[in-house]
């Protein structure tokens, strides 16, 4: 069964083509600048091999669909598409699982969009469109905030006035889910750990999270309602006081909606350094920037403190630490800095083995024998997708 992974953004569509079991997309690509004249796109095949992809009028995330398709149904040797599986951000309390597409389903994902608007909608146009590329071929929802419907609702609850809870589902759901729970797996089978172990995963890329995972499941998550909860990210502030809308616009006269964008699109580390590729910012901290040095400094002791904090969720302290997304898996010096600042939990780290490990090469970075370990594991939601995809459609 070939098994093509759709990721629709708002001016995006990223694909990746699965076939059987390998880990590896015989074909992956992205179509960008969606509803313009510009829209363009390239798909890269297995090997070093890449076409470059053409979409007609009007741009749309149909056009950009057909576009993959017609280039993948030209390419030799690629197995036809069986079955669609789709990156789905929000699934609120109705969905704690990957689920096979139908009317009702994708209903529900455009009724959650007010949770994730810029995520939920473009999802289900996404839905909308393979339907009209691929009619009659199966779809599966799989929901970032799946993994972490496990959790309790002392952990998922605010303390805010309980219709609130009731009538519009003001809770914590998490997001990162399929990426925290592939490497959770990865991590207990490298180590071989037993049925019961305590795992903290953090999924470090623009967006960051961490997770407390026990025996498996999540137990707590520092993302909350939004993905704007938690941690310092890209251009995301994290948790902030909550009294700061409030005094910003008394002070500034600034909107509603003028300091949630700037939470969400002006801060983080974009905020502290006018940086948000963590690449750059470590260059800049090289060459002597003082704001680079600090954005450095307050995202990792803020992944530092949650860190610390998720063991309250496992009950104990963790078998082993899981850096993984694009910073999690490339920057040695952030995983350095933010073990560093863990020396409660008796972490250490082993210097060489941490620059020699990341995207491409998974491995342990702690000294051998040491508890907890410190792994990094390179994500693979795209492959998460497939499986699960696969899964759903041999119980179907």
């Amino acid at each position: 069964m070939a098994v093509l992974v759709i990721n629709c953004g708002s001016s995006s569509v990223k694909f990746a083509l699965f076939a059987a079991d390998d880990p590896q997309p015989a074909a992956h690509g992205i179509v960008e600048r969606l509803n313009s004249p510009d829209a363009r796109g390239k798909m890269h095949l297995a090997g070093d091999g890449y076409v470059d992809l053409a979409v007609d009028a009007p741009g749309d995330h149909t056009a950009a669909l057909r576009s993959a398709i017609d280039a993948l149904r030209a390419q030799p040797g690629l197995e036809p598409v069986t079955a669609i599986g789709h990156r789905t951000v929000h699934g609120g309390q109705r969905f704690s699982k990957p689920v096979l597409i139908d009317a009702d389903v994708l209903a529900s994902i455009r009724l959650l969009a007010p949770l994730a608007p810029s995520h939920n909608i473009p999802n289900a146009l996404g839905i909308e469109a393979a339907s009209a590329v691929f009619p009659g071929i199966p779809q599966v929802a799989v929901f970032d905030t799946a993994f972490h419907q496990s959790i309790a609702p002392k952990v998922y609850r605010y303390a805010i006035p309980d219709e609130l809870y009731r009538e519009h589902d003001v809770r914590r759901y998490g997001f990162h889910g399929t990426s925290h729970a592939y490497v959770a797996a990865k991590a207990a089978h490298a180590l071989g750990l037993p049925e019961k172990h305590r795992l903290l995963t953090a999924h470090l890329g623009n967006g960051c999270s961490a997770t407390a995972v026990l025996d498996g499941k999540s137990v707590d998550t520092t993302m909350g309602l939004t993905p704007l909860e938690g941690l310092v990210m890209g251009t995301r502030s994290g948790n902030v006081d909550p009294n700061l809308h409030a005094f910003l616009h008394r002070q500034t006269g600034m909107s509603l909606q003028e300091i949630t964008d700037l939470l969400n699109q002006k801060s983080g580390l974009t905020g502290l350094a006018g940086i948000s590729d963590m690449r750059q910012l470590a260059e800049a901290e090289a060459a002597g920037d003082p704001a680079a040095r600090l954005a450095i400094d307050v995202f990792t002791f803020r992944l530092a403190r949650e860190l610390c904090g998720l063991c309250a969720a496992l009950g104990g302290p963790p078998d082993a630490l899981v850096f993984t997304g694009g910073i999690g898996e490339n920057s040695a010096m952030i995983r350095r800095e933010t073990v560093a600042q863990l020396g409660v939990l008796g972490l250490k780290l082993d210097q060489a083995a941490n620059l020699e490990h990341g995207r491409t090469t998974a491995g342990r970075i702690s000294p051998h024998g040491t508890k907890p370990a410190v792994l990094v594991i390179p994500t693979n939601e795209e492959f998460a997708i497939a499986t699960a995809t696969r899964e759903v459609l041999a119980q179907a």
